[in-house]
């Protein structure tokens, strides 16, 4: 079981991005710079889970790209403004990770867990048994199992998703409900 208490330095967070850092676009993709907003608390909450774990990556599945609906310059675009804006307000991501692959078996496709391995290939010393993934779909909390880290599930889209499940840690209304539990 997670017990937030125990998250120190020596612990990686990975993020999913749309639903949890940025509003998601129902059925369809966040294109561009243009389309992205922050939820109203992502800045606070990333600064806070800046000060808690030691490496924060991204991991976000962009079917977009591979579909053709978007570039990779647009989706480097995007992931760029978003860190200035985090950065600019104490927050950090080190590092994103994103699979444009249309196959749903792609080892990098959530729920699969490939990012995690590009992570930790990238950062050795990531623990997997020090890790969390928090995420909007059941699909992020079966890429945190398949992977062995633990799930936080943040109900920001999906609050209907039942609760207790055996592939959710723990579950908070949003990500800066978390980070101020991580807090202490």
């Amino acid at each position: 079981m997670l017990n937030l208490t125990q998250i120190n330095k020596d612990w990686t967070l990975f993020l999913d991005r749309d639903g949890v850092i940025n509003h998601d676009k129902d059925n369809d993709y966040i294109r561009n710079w243009e389309e992205f907003r922050f939820y109203d608390t992502t800045l606070e909450a990333m600064a806070l889970l800046a000060q808690r774990f030691s490496r924060i990556v991204i991991v976000t599945n962009q079917k977009g790209v591979g579909r053709e609906l978007m570039t990779l310059a647009d989706l480097q675009r995007i992931h760029q403004h978003m860190q200035e804006e985090i950065n600019k307000t104490g927050g950090r991501i080190d590092r994103i990770y994103f699979c444009a692959d249309l196959d749903n078996d792609s080892p990098n496709r959530k729920p699969n867990p490939g990012m995690a391995f590009q992570a930790k290939a990238d950062f050795p010393e990531i623990d997997f048994s020090k890790s969390i993934v928090a995420g909007n779909r059941t699909s992020d909390m079966e890429f945190g199992r398949n992977a062995g880290l633990y799930t936080v599930f943040v109900a920001s889209t999906h609050p209907e998703t039942p609760f207790p499940d055996p592939r959710i840690d723990l579950r908070f209304d949003n990500l800066l409900d978390f980070a101020r539990a991580v807090r202490g």
